[in-house]
């Protein structure tokens, strides 16, 4: 948004701003059927929707759009504005402008979440905002989940849910030709390429053994017990499984 000075076709940095004064003369006259007092208001308070746009640039949506979404939010702070509550109009389109804009990307998202998950996960966000203007400090996650009456792990959920996606390969810092992603940093060294083909020619290598071997097998190194409580248990000598130990060893050592 930095330097943009049009928007929807709009040049803001012609934007006029209302005084309060007017603003409350004008909310009487269109609420009194003046069109002309609706329009004036509109154009009066873009400035007003344009700042509230700008808490959303970083969501991948182009800006032109939340713009037109937030001026909707604004026709509709503006006709239900309530003059004799003494407060100020921006003080209730504000909310009214970010209600729609929330909406809007809820509705939009790449990931499909549950209606209650994303009501959560928004309520949160609202709180959030709330306690951060109350203690001039960002908000802890067991202070939102308190104030929401919720679990901890439920807070923490909801606001995952809704967190935009990114792509494995987003780069993340770059030094001239050297890039790096956010997959360099999610790496599994444990599961690479290689342990994952060593675990198939395992698997196939044991689907070969006899029933007796594969019990064996599971018994010796997966419960493991002793080749003696193997010979018991199976209902033969220690020396057989010694035997058929040795034997199925050698047979999955051969077929990897």
């Amino acid at each position: 948004m930095q330097g943009k000075v049009e928007i929807c076709g709009v040049n803001t940095s012609t934007l006029t701003v209302l005084k309060n004064e007017e603003i409350m003369a004008l909310l009487a006259e269109s609420q009194a059927g003046s069109k002309r007092a609706r329009d004036a208001l509109v154009k009066g308070n873009l400035r007003l929707v344009l700042s509230v746009v700008q808490r959303f640039s970083g969501r991948g949506e182009p800006m032109d759009d939340l713009f037109q979404v937030g001026c909707i939010g604004l026709l509709k702070a503006i006709d239900n504005f309530d003059l004799s509550q003494g407060v100020r109009f921006s003080t209730y389109a504000v909310p009214m402008i970010i209600g729609e804009i929330r909406r809007y990307l809820r509705d939009n998202s790449a990931i499909r979440v549950s209606r209650s998950m994303r009501d959560s996960a928004y309520r949160a966000l609202t709180v959030k905002e709330k306690l951060l203007n109350e203690k001039q400090r960002e908000p802890t996650v067991e202070e939102i989940a308190q104030e929401l009456g919720m679990k901890r792990e439920d807070v923490v959920f909801a606001l995952d849910a809704i967190s935009d996606p990114i792509s494995l390969y987003e780069p993340i810092f770059q030094d001239g030709s050297e890039v790096l992603c956010v997959m360099d940093q999610v790496r599994d060294p444990q599961n690479t390429d290689d342990s994952w083909l060593d675990r198939i020619l395992m698997k196939k290598a044991v689907s070969e053994l006899s029933g007796r071997e594969k019990r064996i097998l599971a018994l010796r190194f997966y419960d493991g017990k002793t080749q003696m409580e193997v010979a018991k248990e199976i209902g033969i000598s220690q020396a057989q499984v010694s035997r058929l130990e040795k034997g199925m060893l050698n047979k999955i050592k051969k077929n990897l």
